[in-house]
């Protein structure tokens, strides 16, 4: 339990109530209304602000387990025989900016994500602010046939990322929003310039382990297989087995390289 609540990341209510009142002050908005959203916590504190900014609170907690988890995935790359592409942060502050400086670079590239607003610190805590999507589902909430439906944007969004250089590190089911017919993406994080195509092909592996559980590998594939070459596909063949061993993620791997095999003979 102790290292739950580690993970977790909790905010003292008073530093919370704090960021807030500094957000209705930003906005000179009278009154704030704040629906804290159900998650784990393990990288923020994460609230919709009246229903117009997502805001990110960002603990020194969340920062030392972004280490952890940067360390941890730097390491699976390198079991994978490639170089560690993550990039360390040192701060809560550093850590927002990241983000908002990653969520920036693919807005201009036209890649549909939250607009972002701002980055500021608090009393020590980094926040991010983004715009709020209403009525947004993620794509664990969709049906096969939504998911199915939706794939082909997916794969399309991704390919326009990496074809601006860009990477988004981070890719899962909980991740892609589906708001207003559109798909939009979310949490992109920033990897090292110098292994940047070793993290296109760790984003192609998740994706398909976001897709496979829903919409099977057959389909995961062909579906990639518009966008991507046989190349990006075989490359994204070898994270396979390390993104099955994130806890975020829960898929057939033997089924789906056995699918990209079917692709490439």
């Amino acid at each position: 339990m102790a290292i739950r609540r580690l993970i977790r990341g909790s905010i003292e209510w008073d530093r919370l109530e704090g960021v807030m009142v500094a957000v209705a002050e930003r906005y000179d908005e009278p009154e704030v209304r704040v629906e804290f959203l159900e998650t784990d916590n393990w990288l923020s504190t994460p609230c919709a602000v009246n229903d117009q900014w997502f805001v990110k609170v960002i603990s020194d907690q969340h920062a030392l387990v972004h280490t952890l988890i940067t360390t941890g995935r730097n390491l699976g790359a390198l079991s994978s025989g490639r170089m560690g592409f993550f990039e360390h942060v040192r701060t809560p502050m550093e850590m927002a900016t990241q983000e908002f400086e990653a969520t920036q670079q693919m807005r201009r590239a036209g890649i549909n994500v939250p607009e972002p607003i701002e980055v500021f610190e608090y009393d020590g805590l980094g926040v991010l602010v983004v715009e709020f999507l209403n009525d947004f589902q993620t794509l664990s909430d969709l049906s096969a046939d939504g998911v199915e439906r939706f794939a082909p944007s997916l794969f399309k969004s991704l390919h326009s990322v990496h074809d601006v250089g860009l990477a988004h590190g981070d890719l899962r089911a909980s991740n892609v929003l589906i708001a207003d017919g559109r798909l939009f993406l979310i949490d992109a994080t920033k990897v090292r310039a110098e292994a940047t195509e070793s993290a296109r092909a760790y984003d192609l592996a998740c994706a398909l382990a976001a897709l496979e559980p829903q919409i099977g590998a057959n389909t995961a594939v062909s579906t990639a297989r518009k966008q991507y070459s046989l190349d990006d596909l075989l490359a994204a063949r070898e994270f396979l087995d390390f993104v099955n061993l994130r806890p975020d993620h829960d898929f057939d791997a033997e089924e789906t390289k056995g699918e990209i095999e079917k692709q490439a003979s």
